[in-house]
């Protein structure tokens, strides 16, 4: 059974970088769309960025772009989000997620950790 596990979360002010990291077991990355959501108290799961196909196309959430990084590292099978000039509103709880190109029933999401971002 796939299993999503997320790391790397924590507390740190603005300007600050945190790297998240999502181990998945018995997964195949190359056939899963691998991504990363967040999500806050009373609002609804939102897209942060997503890879394809082994990191041969990326896509970001324009609140995000230029700032976060996707990408995996495959002797590990894991995924990494990497968060650079962090912002309160990036506050949230942030969740990783795989979902099957082939059978869009075959959709798995990790147990989420909580990003802080304050001064």
């Amino acid at each position: 059974q796939v299993r999503l596990v997320e790391s790397g979360g924590g507390s740190v002010k603005p300007g600050g970088s945190l790297r998240l990291s999502c181990a998945a077991s018995v997964l195949t990355f190359s056939n899963y769309a691998m991504s990363w959501y967040r999500q806050t108290p009373g609002k609804e799961r939102e897209l942060v960025a997503s890879f394809h196909r082994g990191s041969l196309a990326t896509n970001y959430a324009d609140s995000v772009k230029g700032r976060f990084t996707v990408g995996r590292v495959s002797a590990e099978n894991t995924v990494y989000l990497q968060m650079n000039s962090l912002k309160p509103e990036d506050t949230a709880v942030y969740f990783c997620n795989a979902r099957s190109y082939y059978n869009t029933a075959l959709d798995y999401w990790g147990q989420g950790t909580q990003v802080t971002v304050s001064s």
